[in-house]
């Protein structure tokens, strides 16, 4: 099965078992992720619905690319100007393609059990009566 993801501006086709570096995610390396911006998923000629579809990954490491030097002149003025850039990255194992998993929520407690609250009598009718 495969899913297209859309994350840091860019899409991604990815499947189980699958390693790609994208833009920086938050996160330290070995944590679990779940990118939940998929676009379109399929299982081979089938397209399937995308409700509540999920992709789990695991990060990888956290990288930067390579350099990319930025240089820009204009002729017969003097003018030069050189900088390099690189991109941070997050390198991604995509663990599974499929459903979210919800997990039961534990009842909340009904507010006719919680203790109740002593109502605040005002501060200036408590003033007044003692002066």
């Amino acid at each position: 099965m495969f899913a297209i993801v859309r994350t840091g501006g860019k899409q991604y086709r990815v499947a189980a078992g699958d390693k790609i570096a994208v833009e920086k995610l938050s996160g330290e390396a070995g944590d679990k992720i779940s990118l939940g911006d998929v676009l379109l998923a399929g299982d081979g000629d089938t397209v399937q619905d995308v409700n509540g579809l999920t992709v789990s990954a695991e990060i990888i490491a956290q990288e930067r690319g390579e350099k990319v030097i930025v240089f820009k002149k204009r002729r017969r003025h003097n003018y030069r100007r050189k900088q390099g850039h690189r991109q941070s990255l997050t390198l991604l194992r995509i663990l599974a393609v499929g459903k979210e998993v919800k997990k039961a929520a534990a009842p909340k407690a009904e507010k006719a059990e919680a203790a109740p609250k002593k109502a605040a009598a005002p501060k200036k009718a408590a003033a007044s009566k003692e002066a």
